[in-house]
């Protein structure tokens, strides 16, 4: 049976690579190629996948962006994303988003190998690491992400915040009072621990896409 994957990288070394790989672990099996984000909605509306391995970050933007929606609109194919963005911060993120697994770009050739059959045989992959974030979000999911602490409105003003909103600003563009943002800007600063706007910042970076 031919098993066509979807290889999405704007690195063609990088794509080869995992070719070569592939080529250990399957017997038929048929590449297709993506250097951006159009080039992935393309082949997922063009090609019947079996599988695609995603960069996490391309020219045109983040496959965060349309994860979801490619997730949900072909449940059938498996999807890893592959990427050298820091697996302790955003592994979680792509796997809530629809990934099926998430594997480092810093992985050894015998992890990444792992990796391929796990993926190609259970249509998942998750790594030790992976594995023990999962069971910690189970149960303890502030510790992971302290901006689960606030709710839908005070993570609505802290991106306000970190996007350089003043206090009136804010105000204005909610249709609220401005001695409420300060309320919301007190509790928010609070719950995170924090006592300056840069550190509002740096967590909204680290953790949230504003």
């Amino acid at each position: 049976m031919m098993v066509r994957i979807l290889l999405a990288d704007d690195h063609h070394i990088v794509r080869q690579g995992l070719e070569f790989m592939i080529e250990d672990i399957l017997g038929e099996f048929e590449i297709i190629h993506a250097a951006s984000i159009q080039d992935i909605k393309e082949q997922f509306q063009t090609q019947a996948l079996d599988f695609a391995i995603l960069d996490a970050q391309l020219p045109d933007g983040n496959c965060l962006d349309i994860l979801t929606e490619i997730s949900q609109q072909f449940p059938e194919v498996k999807i890893m994303v592959f990427s050298s963005f820091d697996e302790e911060i955003y592994a979680l993120r792509f796997i809530e988003a629809g990934a099926d697994g998430f594997l480092s770009k810093l992985s050894s050739e015998e992890e990444i190998k792992t990796a391929l059959v796990q993926l190609f045989k259970n249509g998942q992959y998750h790594s030790p690491l992976t594995q023990a974030l999962l069971k910690i979000q189970q149960h303890q999911p502030n510790a992971l992400n302290p901006l689960n602490q606030l709710s839908e409105r005070e993570l609505e003003i802290a991106k306000l915040y970190a996007k350089g909103f003043e206090n009136l600003e804010i105000a204005n563009e909610l249709s609220i009072k401005q001695n409420t943002v300060s309320t919301y800007k007190k509790r928010i600063y609070d719950k995170l621990g924090i006592d300056k706007l840069i550190d509002l910042i740096d967590l909204m970076k680290k953790y949230h896409d504003y």
